[in-house]
């Protein structure tokens, strides 16, 4: 078709008027609260481990796992790899086969992966389980928010998106609330004495694992390490939600747009736009006009897009903020925030239950974020965020150094002489820290990463740099335990405060401001500039 723009215009305006609805109408925030149900389970399903992990430490015959800190780093592992796979696959088949179908996959994946994860018999077992469950989180990770991106009006899209990242930390809250509350009810990892060499224990004594587990040669009976099954089954509840909810919702309208279905792209954006409010004509025509543009360009695909020097640093630019974005250190205190609490001095039980602030200020924290996205530009709420963050580190790594280290004595356990605020000081601490990420990187990153790539390659692009982040995030989910038990608390935050200095630098030089962009013209500015972000 080589007709002007106006008379595509004309010829859409005919078109919307002769194409009903695809099907019911649906509420754009519904919409959102549905496809975010697969951010709740992200969120569910990477914090649960951390609640788990304690009782999984006990021996076999407690109904734990006998984890090394190796092990501990690889459970959480096996999950991100996952990610890392689910997270390009999920880009590539969301692209070819739409976003709506992919999610509905996706929903299926999260509840046999819950299952298999709950009830695995050994660690062999629990590895493959997670990589799978890992396909689902990964998958959920780029595809709902090139969902939701495609779906809101541009002057909800940064908002709308947002809310993933606040479904995202809501399932790590409802994570964190169910191992504290599993965790007050069976009590902290406890196990039955069958043998004790050192005489402190008679037989049948049922202790606390953190004290059985100093002692050399002890040997045990029973225990309710068994506890760390019934946090991971909740996991499988909300995917049977998703799968029901997100088969009432439209496909995307530019996914549908991008294979050429204008009518079935009308009757999908009908469904979800208000007569009077929304101009269904100018945003169709926009995304046919640009899909007319490419098709007179080089046929894109991610691998070509390399070649293409505009592209390419968008693409760099993607992966190095999703690199970024993991390199604060926020999933070693979502997955081992107790563990850092017993650090600090807590018990296991104590550490469990207080996690749950953890997850009362990432909830906040990412409220926050939402409703500062609706106000100011992407790049002013993304440093507020990270300058907060990163001094959050610098006073983690001082605590230990001053606060904790001069009390720890040679057996490796803090004194009863360190002042009592001390370790609440690491409370604090980590609470601040989890306001100013979820509040600034955590959202921003989304919503970005939704927004920068074209739209022939955004689900792929989008995958790619969503694939990066995963594996950053296994490699520091893996590592942490081992830098822990290793180098110690002082040197692995002032590792991360460092890498988090230059963060505030480089997103300072380099970070666009797209909120008063559509989708389509953000591209054109990218592809006028050369790829040079000068987007503000």
């Amino acid at each position: 078709m080589s007709s002007t723009p106006s008379e595509t215009t004309r010829q859409i305006r005919q078109l919307v008027e002769r194409t009903p609805a695809s099907g019911k109408k649906r509420r754009i925030g519904l919409l959102a609260i549905v496809a975010c149900l697969g951010g709740f389970l992200f969120g569910y399903d990477t914090g649960v481990i951390s609640g788990a992990l304690p009782y999984m430490h006990m021996p076999l015959q407690a109904g734990g796992l006998e984890l090394t800190s190796l092990e501990e780093g690889l459970i959480g592992g096996f999950l991100l790899a996952g990610c890392a796979v689910g997270a390009v696959l999920g880009g590539r088949l969301s692209d070819r086969f739409g976003r709506r179908h992919n999610i509905m996959i996706l929903a299926a994946l999260f509840f046999f992966g819950a299952l298999a994860v709950a009830f695995a018999p050994n660690l062999p077992f629990m590895y493959v389980a997670r990589f799978v469950l890992g396909l689902a989180v990964g998958g959920a990770s780029t595809t709902v928010p090139v969902y939701l991106s495609e779906s809101a009006p541009k002057e909800q899209r940064g908002m709308l998106v947002a809310v993933d990242q606040l479904m995202i930390v809501t399932g790590q809250l409802a994570a964190f609330a169910m191992n504290a509350v599993i965790a007050a009810v069976q009590g902290g990892p406890t196990a039955v004495v069958e043998n004790d060499p050192s005489g402190t224990y008679e037989s049948g004594a049922s202790v606390s694992w953190d004290l059985l587990a100093g002692i050399a040669g002890v040997t045990v009976s029973d225990g309710n390490g068994f506890a760390w099954r019934w946090m991971l089954v909740v996991c499988s509840l909300p995917a049977i939600a998703l799968w029901i909810g997100i088969r009432m919702m439209p496909e995307s309208a530019r996914w549908h747009v991008g294979r050429g279905e204008l009518k079935e792209a009308i009757g999908a954006l009908k469904r979800i736009r208000i007569e009077g409010k929304h101009d269904v004509v100018t945003e169709v025509a926009e995304m046919e006009e640009n899909r007319r543009q490419e098709e007179k360009r080089e046929k894109l695909s991610l691998k070509a897009g390399l070649r293409v020097p505009w592209l390419r640093s968008i693409i760099i630019f993607g992966g190095t903020f999703a690199i970024l974005q993991q390199l604060t250190g926020v999933n070693t205190m979502m997955y081992y925030a107790p563990r850092v609490l017993m650090a600090a001095g807590f018990d296991s039980q104590a550490s469990i239950i207080l996690n749950v602030f953890t997850g009362v200020a990432s909830v906040i924290g990412s409220a926050a974020g939402l409703l500062a996205l609706r106000r100011f530009g992407r790049r002013q709420v993304l440093l507020v965020g990270q300058v907060i963050l990163t001094l959050s580190l610098i006073a983690m790594t001082a605590i230990f150094l001053f606060g904790i280290n001069p009390y720890i004595g040679l057996d490796g356990q803090v004194s009863a002489d360190i002042p009592q605020f001390v370790p609440y000081l690491v409370v604090v601490v980590i609470v601040l820290f989890m306001l100013g990420m979820q509040s600034g990187p955590g959202p921003v990153m989304w919503v970005m990463l939704s927004e920068i790539f074209p739209n022939a390659i955004r689900g792929a692009a989008n995958g790619f740099a969503v694939m990066i982040l995963w594996i950053t995030n296994m490699i520091v989910t893996v590592m942490f335990p081992v830098l822990m038990d290793g180098v110690g608390p002082v040197f692995t935050y002032a590792l991360f405060a460092a890498i988090n200095i230059f963060a505030v630098i480089y997103y300072y030089i380099r970070v666009p401001e797209t909120r008063k962009f559509t989708l389509e013209r953000i591209e054109w500015e990218f592809r006028e500039a050369g790829g040079v972000i000068r987007l503000r």
